[in-house]
């Protein structure tokens, strides 16, 4: 993922290095003031040192351009409120002290410091670099670019799950066909064979025992039987039909789809799929092309056997 770079800055500018040591004095000052103030010992600097973190640590945020809630002048708000609270305890030592002096002078060191960074920062920074209110929108449409890829993959996921339960389904409903003509066909083979009874011969009349005696002993034509009726084998299951009617009764879907086809050879798989909802049968266009994809491989693999 590409990341938003921050403003670019300069490599050096000559008012750090009096922020820097404006800085180092300010925290001496305001350390020693507040122990002073407070005249508990060492146990002060606790408090002198957390003041110092907090009045560094916005000085930091500030140059950072961090943003809270999608506001920039929170941090710059918060900054000038420690500030000036640091400025009052120092002004407080400087009263507490009796002395004009350092309560006059004592905030003013932390006041130039940071107005000293506040022009550092801004000579460090590039002119054509995007300002911080930029590089967050930026941000923000990359991050809905990363959310609307991460929905895309998961619908892409779920359609191929529903693709491979059509698939499944398909398959299954095939092989249960298949096993019924199989099963067809081998009940068919075992059937007994059907013999053609042989016509029986006329009756014989008075007339003809009363022909003469060289004829009545003369032996009588053989009648040759008819050809038994070899019973014919098929490789298709037997298509049920009631009168012009299809009927599906106790077939798979995959089966009701192949009598149609055999029904209608050039009926196109939407018009399979209105025929069999005639029927009460439901089934969807990709599920009829799968299973006439699988019917037309099976007859090309057994063109030419004895089936």
């Amino acid at each position: 993922m590409t990341t938003v770079q921050a403003p670019t800055k300069r490599p050096t500018s000559p008012l750090l290095y009096p922020a820097v040591l404006l800085s180092l004095a300010s925290l001496a000052w305001t350390t020693w003031s507040l122990v002073d103030l407070l005249g508990t010992g060492l146990i002060g600097v606790t408090v002198a040192a957390g003041a110092d973190i907090i009045w560094g640590s916005v000085i930091i945020a500030e140059a950072r351009g961090l943003q809270i809630g999608g506001r920039a002048w929170i941090v710059p708000t918060f900054g000038w409120i420690t500030l000036l609270i640091v400025a009052s305890f120092l002004a407080m030592h400087g009263m507490v002290r009796e002395s004009i002096a350092m309560a006059a002078a004592g905030p003013f060191l932390p006041f130039g410091a940071k107005a000293v960074w506040a022009l550092a920062l801004a000579d460090m920074r590039d002119p054509a670099a995007l300002t911080h209110t930029e590089l967050h929108t930026l941000a923000e449409l990359e991050r809905s670019m990363v959310f609307e890829e991460a929905q895309h993959r998961i619908e892409m996921r779920r359609r191929t799950m529903n693709a491979d339960l059509v698939m499944r389904e398909v398959s299954t409903d095939f092989d249960i066909e298949l096993m019924r003509q199989d099963r067809a066909r081998e009940l068919h083979r075992m059937r007994p064979l059907e013999l053609t009874a042989a016509p029986e011969l006329p009756a014989r009349n008075d007339a003809a025992s009363e022909t003469a005696d060289e004829h009545r002993d003369a032996p009588q034509p053989r009648v040759t039987p008819a050809p038994t009726a070899t019973p014919r084998r098929t490789t298709e299951a037997p298509q049920q039909h009631t009168g012009d009617a299809l009927n599906f009764d106790g077939l798979s879907k995959a089966a009701a789809v192949r009598i149609v086809r055999d029904a209608e050879p050039t009926a196109s798989a939407p018009q399979i799929v209105e025929r069999l909802a005639h029927h009460g049968i439901e089934a969807d266009a990709a599920y009829v092309r799968t299973v006439l994809s699988r019917i037309n491989r099976q007859r090309a693999t057994t063109d030419g056997g004895y089936l």
